[in-house]
């Protein structure tokens, strides 16, 4: 059996931290099984679902590296969700109910109040035809529910293990709203046997889901007479890292609003392609190799703290280790030279600080002198050599600035960096030094802005 997988965001916001997570779990089972990956737009919802999210999510992912093989979109598949509800309706597995919303939420409550659980009562199924016909002269419009076996639904977890759930302890899923609008559950089933998806990842908030749709999918097999029923991996849910949802963070937590703020695609692919799991968090520049080590296996159950620091310290530690050829156009758009990337990419954070370096080695800067420094930088001036120089004659420099006046340590090293960046801290001198090149070196340590 060849694996295929599918994403299926709903155009209707931005991706998240916590969307993307179950993305990247999807694309690594498929590229380590050899397996394709669907992207699946979910836009049954006319109202809220747009072409611009739609466009977004693609971006989204694309920068992200997780790149789909094969993509659809609901909202061209009517007719075929039509049919199928159709049927459902004529084995009386599709049921029509008319209860507001209000009644419904009524009913809930008495249920708790007698010490019941919150599920329908299938009060619709009691209806004579001369009693819906009257509430729909009444202007009310049916909604329809699935009806359920009301037996133990049982699958093998690919994370969980064994999982049983009893559907009579859940209500009937409405599968279509009032106006007619199909929900999630069966567009989604149908999609999954029509596109032969043979794995749904998915969070751990579906697992109920899981068991209703179990029971939808077992009727649109015998419907259809083919289709397999996919295999499930229902992974943690990601929470703060004070142990709370990230429901009212998760503006903040969109791709776009990484992006916009320098984050690294690799940064935030090594993060989650980790938490939740035993294995240690490292930065990796390559998405075959987190393929490659993705395991179920080694899932855990707890939920999966994020934490936006932790983030932003793997960013760093994706940089440091980025060769050039997988930053060169980006370089070149921001005027940087392969020998300033390698000399300060291990001084920055985010790609936008390597623009600070840049400006040294080609810009001006005034140089920071203290009074009491006057001597070393002066003899630093001093023995800049004339011409072209070399990372050696940085050496050369300190050894006849502290021959001469006695400096040492960093009251040596201390002015003649700030004297020369502007910086207390950053990269290794020597070469630094070399790309600033003789002139500017000299002015700067005599005191001028260059």
């Amino acid at each position: 059996m060849t694996v295929k997988v599918r994403f299926a965001p709903s155009p209707t916001g931005k991706l998240h931290v916590g969307n993307i997570r179950a993305a990247l779990f999807n694309w690594l089972f498929a590229k380590k099984e050899g397996g394709s990956f669907l992207l699946r737009s979910d836009d049954t919802d006319k109202e809220r679902s747009t072409v611009e999210y739609e466009e977004l999510i693609q971006k989204d992912l694309a920068w992200l590296g997780l790149v789909h093989d094969e993509f659809a979109r609901q909202s061209e598949r009517f007719g075929v969700y039509e049919d199928v509800a159709d049927h459902l309706m004529s084995e009386g597995l599709l049921y029509p109910c008319y209860e507001t919303a209000e009644e419904l939420d009524r009913k809930r409550k008495l249920q708790r109040a007698r010490g019941l659980p919150p599920v329908y009562d299938r009060a619709a199924l009691e209806l004579t035809e001369n009693e819906r016909a009257a509430l729909e002269e009444e202007g009310r419009k049916p909604h329809y529910r699935f009806k359920l076996s009301r037996s133990e639904v049982s699958w093998d977890d690919l994370i969980r293990g064994e999982t049983k759930l009893d559907t009579s302890t859940i209500s009937d899923p409405v599968l279509i709203r009032e106006d007619g609008q199909f929900l999630y559950t069966l567009p989604s089933c149908v999609d999954d046997i029509d596109f032969g998806i043979t794995h749904v990842i998915r969070g751990e908030d579906h697992v109920t889901n899981t068991a209703a749709q179990v029971e939808v999918f077992r009727a649109l097999i015998e419907y259809r007479g083919d289709g397999i029923m996919p295999s499930f991996a229902h992974h943690s849910l990601l929470v703060g890292k004070d142990g709370e949802g990230l429901s009212k963070r998760l503006g903040s937590l969109s791709i776009s609003a990484m992006r916009e703020a320098g984050l690294e695609p690799e940064a935030i692919t090594s993060l989650l392609s980790r938490l939740g799991t035993s294995d240690p968090i490292e930065p990796r520049i390559s998405m075959e190799e987190m393929a490659e080590g993705f395991d179920f296996g080694r899932m855990g159950r707890a939920p999966a703290r994020f934490d936006m620091d932790e983030l932003h310290q793997l960013n760093a530690k994706i940089l440091h280790m980025m060769p050039y050829e997988r930053m060169e156009e980006r370089l070149e758009e921001a005027g940087v030279s392969q020998e300033l990337w390698e000399t300060a990419k291990g001084n920055i954070e985010l790609f936008s600080d390597i623009g600070q370096w840049r400006d040294v080695v080609m810009g001006e800067i005034d140089p920071v002198i203290d009074d009491e420094d006057k001597a070393v930088t002066d003899a630093a001036a001093a023995a800049v050599p004339q011409g072209e120089i070399t990372e050696a004659d940085w050496q050369a420099l300190i050894e006849k600035v502290k021959t001469e006046t006695g400096a040492k340590g960093k009251k040596l090293f201390m002015p003649l960096r700030k004297a020369l960046t502007g910086a207390e801290h950053g990269p290794e001198m020597g070469p630094i030094f070399a790309l600033i090149g003789a002139e500017k070196a000299r002015a700067r340590f005599a005191g001028k802005r260059a």
